[in-house]
């Protein structure tokens, strides 16, 4: 405990000279989705390296057919477990950049009207500031006992935000360097500002466009109307009949691997003080849809979903046209949870879709990804030992929730590497990711050190799988 104190004491010490590091990274502009910035993107692969480095991490810059990886390795005491870390360094493109307040690529410190601090700049919390929390936990550790209480690897890559083209051939290439006992990633958000969160679930993602096609043209509704089929009227029907009248999904087979949340975690998701009310009236609406008898919190972390996510198809210019059209198109994503197959949903639905077409019409189906949901066991002993420690460290217990996006990376590590993943960040819902004035709270990035500190102590000691 001694040493785990001192520690903690060096974080705190040291927060202004962690908080210079940070803005030295956040002054890069590796924005990945613009080619002008590659050589950026390079010069932040190259400055994180070298800062793993300095503090003992045999790191070093991996080339890829897109941006660099950073790859970094140090041994753990022998019998502890060894942990793989991942983050991204890439940001966001800073547009529109007349609604900022400050310069992007200049962090700067502000104090919020709460009397609260806010580091502003892009990356802060997406993905900097989440990320360089580790990093500085770790030198502490280095710098206080001169080694790591369990084996650690850490991947930075440098596509997160547009698409992350080369990490799959990247994992498959460096499967053996990569492999871990469990994976841990920061890219998430508390549950409040005074409640840590660990996320136990991801729901996976299936997206599928659809092409309805009928006459060989657009036709006249005066000289075809009644006549003719209308693809527009298929795919609305269809459409429909994805769901029953009381909001289940309708396509055979959709919930088979769909299993329940424990009573005691519902529970304990009941005590989050969680308005649902709330959560609607923020965008204009008041009553809850999708399955009846399920909270909002049920739907959103732990129910599957099917949901249109657009429409197109005949006149839709100016004014009135009347058109039969000669196709609709309409794209349908959704969300899975436990152990739903990707594959087989995706089979189900066009299997349930060319079922309802009239003899004369034809369907073309486009895929759009697939990935599977992540669901941590509610005993796993990795959740367990993190939520000590970061109970430990917050005024409140550390909550378990879910997630309602998706993080295709923590299915790859599962998948793929055969680990599970441990999705723990101290980003806050109103951090402006993506968006003008992205912020990140001192508290977040000073706690958030911390907190990695206790967890790496308490995985040191040992997980019990």
């Amino acid at each position: 405990m001694a040493s785990l104190d001192s520690v903690l004491s060096c974080i705190d010490l040291n927060l202004d000279r962690s908080l210079g590091r940070l803005f030295d990274l956040l002054r890069i502009p590796s924005i990945s989705t613009d080619p002008n910035y590659k050589g950026e993107c390079r010069r932040a692969a190259d400055y994180l390296a070298g800062d793993l480095a300095a503090i003992g991490f045999a790191a070093s810059v991996r080339d890829t057919n897109g941006h660099p990886m950073v790859l970094a390795r140090h041994e753990g005491p022998e019998g502890a477990p060894h942990v793989l870390f991942y983050g991204h360094y890439d940001v966001q493109p800073v547009d529109p950049i007349e609604l900022w307040t400050s310069e992007p690529f200049e962090p700067v410190v502000k104090e919020a009207p709460d009397g609260s601090k806010r580091i502003v700049a892009r990356g802060a919390a997406d993905d900097k500031g989440q990320l360089m929390t580790f990093v500085e936990a770790c030198r502490a550790f280095k710098a206080e006992t001169g080694s790591l209480p369990c084996g650690v690897t850490i991947l930075f890559e440098g596509e997160e935000e547009s698409g992350s083209p080369s990490l799959l051939p990247f994992l498959e290439a460096h499967r053996d360097e990569l492999k871990a006992d469990a994976a841990l990633v920061c890219d998430t958000n508390m549950w409040d500002r005074r409640t840590p969160a660990i996320s136990t679930g991801l729901r996976g993602l299936v997206g599928e466009e659809i092409v309805i096609k009928a006459a060989s043209r657009d036709l006249h509704s005066g000289y075809y109307g009644g006549a003719a089929a209308n693809p527009l009227h298929i795919l609305s029907k269809i459409v429909a009949d994805l769901h029953d009248e009381t909001g289940r999904v309708t396509i055979p087979g959709f919930y088979d691997g769909v299993g329940e949340v424990p009573d005691a975690v519902k529970a304990q998701w009941d005590n989050l003080g969680f308005s649902e009310q709330a959560f609607l009236g923020e965008v204009g609406l008041s009553v809850p849809a999708g399955e009846k008898g399920r909270s909002v919190l049920e739907q959103t972390w732990s129910r599957p979903t099917a949901e249109v996510n657009g429409m197109i198809g005949g006149y839709t210019g100016a004014g009135f046209k009347t058109v039969i059209a000669a196709e609709a198109r309409a794209k349908i994503s959704f969300r899975l949870v436990f152990d739903q197959d990707p594959a087989a949903i995706r089979e189900a639905f066009r299997a349930f879709v060319t079922a309802k077409l009239p003899a004369d019409c034809t369907v073309e189906f486009h895929a759009h990804g697939g990935s599977g949901a992540i669901q941590l066991p509610f005993d796993s002993p990795w959740i367990a030992a993190a939520r000590e420690a970061l109970t430990d460290e917050w005024p409140n217990e550390a909550a378990m929730i879910g997630m309602g996006g998706s993080i295709p990376i923590a299915g790859e590590f599962k998948h793929r590497l055969g680990m599970e993943t441990l999705l723990v960040g101290f980003g806050n819902g109103d951090d402006a990711i993506h968006s003008p004035n992205e912020k990140y709270e001192m508290t977040s990035f000073h706690k958030g050190q911390r907190s990695w500190a206790r967890i790496l102590d308490r995985l040191g000691k040992g997980v019990a799988v």
